[in-house]
């Protein structure tokens, strides 16, 4: 059973394809990088379901944060980098000093900072190596809910009309409960 932050790196560190991926994702030597969203709180669910088999992921999230060097194009020559180590994962690389303009929000502060803006509070995971190839998670909207397995808002889509809009069409279009049907979605009005 997969209940704290420690049952969360073990999974990962036991799974070769996730590994693979990290170790991918470490070469690029990217300042503030992460694995995100969707290949952590699957992988928590699918575990957490009973599943033997790994649900498909549209995309493979790898973010970093580098103001520095905010052309698009950089990012697209790292995704053909990680296409070239693993050309069977579907990756998308974002450089998150400049998703804000994408996104029509204030800038942000760091990749840590993006995350705990992505939609859902399951979805604001990260995961990376550290220098010594140890798995270090980041959660900064906390790990309960991927763990209760809850769709709600993170604060950033919950207080904002807006941002509150894009959730709901997320969660319509994303339709998780066809694939975990015990997740338990909150709906916002």
């Amino acid at each position: 059973m997969i209940k704290t932050e420690e049952d969360i790196i073990q999974m990962i560190k036991e799974d070769q394809w996730m590994m693979d991926i990290l170790r991918a994702a470490k070469t690029l030597h990217l300042p503030d990088w992460w694995v995100c969203a969707g290949f952590v709180r699957s992988k928590i669910w699918d575990m957490l379901h009973g599943f033997h088999k790994r649900t498909p992921l549209q995309d493979v999230d790898v973010i970093y944060y580098d103001p520095s060097l905010l052309d698009e194009k950089v990012e697209k020559n790292l995704e053909n980098k990680l296409k070239n180590l693993l050309p069977n994962v579907p990756w998308s690389v974002k450089n998150e000093a400049r998703m804000h303009v994408v996104n029509h929000i204030p800038p942000y502060t760091s990749a840590v900072d993006a995350i705990c803006k992505f939609p859902e509070t399951a979805t604001a995971l990260g995961v990376k190596l550290n220098d010594a190839d140890q798995i270090v998670l980041t959660a900064p909207c906390g790990l309960e809910d991927v763990l209760n397995m809850r769709v709600r808002p993170t604060p950033f889509f919950s207080e904002d009309k807006d941002q509150a809009t894009i959730y709901k069409e997320r969660i319509l279009k994303k339709n998780w409960k066809a694939i975990w049907d015990q997740v338990d979605i909150q709906h916002i009005r």
